[in-house]
């Protein structure tokens, strides 16, 4: 099976108070097609999320509210942190894709549990643009669906949300985990 690798054009929010880190983000997305949105601070970043959801009607066949596909938060930031920004937005819609860049791995993990009741997606800065890239476009899942001969053209030709990904895949592991001997 040949895979062409054409990732699917995301909406992406970025909340990030360092402007070069923020910038270098939106370039490298950007330079994959994607569309980027970028905020310094976690007040304007809820200004802008719930704005932007206000225009998208809710479906709810995909649980999908909100015009992003996914969410860059610095867990550090001036007005409203990143945790406090993932709390709102979730509680607006609980399967909104947010993914932490933060240099404080731990007590951002933590504090995801304790106040999320979740654990989000986690990358701990500093961290390279292709891994920004892969993680956005959920380059280890869809390896994992063509281990398990999935198509993934056909998977990506549907565009499909990233938790309907993760939980193809999740089921996929599950019948394959039973019918091993």
């Amino acid at each position: 099976m040949t895979t062409v690798n054409i990732p699917k054009i995301m909406n992406v929010l970025v909340a990030e108070d360092e402007y070069d880190i923020a910038l270098l983000y939106k370039m490298a997305l950007e330079k994959r097609n994607h569309k980027v949105t970028i905020t310094e601070n976690g007040e304007d970043c809820l200004k802008i999320y719930h704005e932007e959801s206000q225009r998208t009607r809710f479906d709810v066949t995909n649980k999908q509210m909100g015009a992003f596909d996914a969410i860059i938060l610095d867990y550090k930031m001036p007005r409203i942190d990143g945790m406090e920004v993932a709390k709102e937005i979730l509680s607006v819609n609980p399967h909104q894709r947010i993914i932490f860049a933060s240099a404080y791995v731990k007590e951002t993990l933590l504090d995801s549990i304790k106040n999320l009741n979740q654990i989000v997606e986690l990358m701990q800065k500093p961290f390279a643009v292709k891994t920004l890239l892969d993680t956005i476009e959920d380059k280890e899942t869809y390896s994992q669906l063509l281990e398990l001969n999935v198509d993934v053209d056909l998977i990506k030709a549907i565009n499909p949300t990233h938790e309907q990904i993760t939980d193809l895949l999740q089921r996929l592991l599950k019948v394959q985990k039973g019918r091993t001997f």
